[in-house]
């Protein structure tokens, strides 16, 4: 039994965050993370008991073939493309980080580098030689909407302009912070 591959911790937080208890909604869990045999494959499981409703959760995600090298945080996956995140659900994650940039420039940085993280995670899904995310790309509801509301921002180049002005506007608030 295969399963979708976590490439890293930050990943995984991620989806853990993304996916709230089905019984009662909470977002809150002490996750355990343990690395698990199932039907003789290795498996890295993040179980928790939810403390809304104490229903027990666990989430199974595969191991990577290699191990991505932690460049500053966050750190979400070396150069291949998500396997438990699509496309339009980084794009989510990106608008919602960068609409919600506080006024402390160090935490500013923190939500800008998230934003800017999420970008680069969608442009892993653009082929080499294309010019925008594929539609099969888009495999969950949620990531379909974000899609269906402006397939434009899929483009590959205004998926480069938004990286880099995530990038130049953590620049404006570290130099601002500074003096």
């Amino acid at each position: 039994m295969a399963f979708a591959v976590a490439r890293t911790w930050d990943e995984a937080q991620l989806y853990l965050e993304l996916h709230p208890c089905p019984d009662c909604g909470s977002v809150d869990a002490p996750w355990e993370q343990a690395l698990v045999q199932v039907d003789g494959d290795l498996a890295s499981s993040y179980a928790a008991i939810c403390p809304g409703c104490s229903a027990e959760r666990e989430y199974l995600f595969g191991l990577p073939a290699h191990e991505t090298p932690v460049r500053g945080w966050p750190t979400f996956g070396g150069p291949e493309p998500s396997e438990i995140l699509d496309a339009g659900q980084w794009m989510d994650v990106a608008d919602t980080a960068a609409a919600a940039v506080p006024t402390d420039p160090v935490e500013a940085g923190r939500v800008l580098a998230i934003a800017q993280a999420a970008v680069l995670e969608v442009i892993k899904f653009v082929p080499a030689g294309a010019d925008a995310v594929p539609d099969d790309e888009f495999w969950t509801p949620q990531g379909q909407a974000v899609h269906a509301a402006e397939p434009g921002r899929f483009r590959l180049d205004r998926l480069l302009v938004t990286r880099d002005v995530y990038a130049e506007l953590a620049g404006e608030i570290s130099e601002t912070g500074a003096s």
